[in-house]
């Protein structure tokens, strides 16, 4: 039997990058898969394909995370085609990086909503769907620079911080009702965003990793899965970093 036969998850910003192969790792263990992004568009349609190819149900739902009524109605689609919500992966992410002196209100505002906010509108649309199941795994996507802060990203870094306080938090509030709740904190991982650096930068970062290379996609995705799935059923409140040794 696959390690999430007949589950279903929903995962936030899956289109592409990690979010696309959570939700591909997902499908090929047997889960039904529903993911937002903010337009469905031709990477999402093909993210929905893929998915579809292993045999499960998909729904892609073009939806601003961070909007509050917007992600309940997600949560209440969701309910509505499969029944019941087992896993819900907070991924959806953005950057707008710049030093503190420069950073504008709207660079600040947009990246705590986006990353922090939207996980908040989410866990609270799915925990009365989990509490009346008496069970699922809530994943929550911080980061490296949330465990240890990074100079140029102080709006990035507190929004990963308060991934942390908020799976912590939500982890003790939920633990009776066998609701699980974690943080995975990735390093510096491969993907459209990260591959658009120069090569000397991506070598520079690589030499800095005690494993000596940067991360894919499908290593967050392999984590993410273990949290998903029963071989983690004493698991909650933790943050795993998955990340080379870059932070230990």
């Amino acid at each position: 039997m696959k390690l999430l036969e007949g589950k279903v998850a929903l995962i936030t910003g899956a289109a592409r990058g990690i979010g696309k192969a959570i939700a591909i790792k997902y499908a090929s263990e047997g889960a039904h898969i529903a993911f937002t992004d903010l337009n469905v568009d031709e990477n999402a349609e093909k993210t929905r394909a893929e998915i579809e190819s292993y045999g499960v149900k998909s729904l892609a739902i073009a939806s601003n995370a961070a909007n509050f009524e917007e992600s309940h109605a997600v949560v209440e689609q969701v309910v509505k085609e499969f029944g019941k919500i087992d896993i819900l992966v907070n991924n959806a992410g953005i950057t707008k990086d710049g030093l503190m002196m420069r950073m504008s209100e709207q660079q600040w505002d947009a990246v705590i909503n986006v990353n922090l906010k939207s996980a908040f509108n989410f866990v609270h649309a799915v925990t009365p769907v989990m509490m009346r199941q008496r069970g699922g795994s809530i994943i929550n996507m911080s980061s490296v620079v949330g465990v240890g802060g990074n100079a140029g990203q102080a709006n990035y870094s507190a929004s990963k911080a308060g991934m942390i306080g908020l799976t912590k938090s939500i982890a003790q509030e939920l633990g009776s009702r066998g609701v699980r709740a974690n943080a995975v904190a990735p390093g510096f991982i491969i993907t459209e965003m990260t591959d658009k650096l120069p090569e000397d930068v991506k070598k520079q970062w690589a030499e800095q990793i005690p494993l000596r290379r940067g991360g894919k996609p499908e290593d967050v995705a392999d984590v993410c899965t273990f949290l998903a799935s029963e071989l983690s059923s004493y698991v909650t409140g933790q943050v795993i970093s998955v990340c080379g040794g870059m932070k230990m």
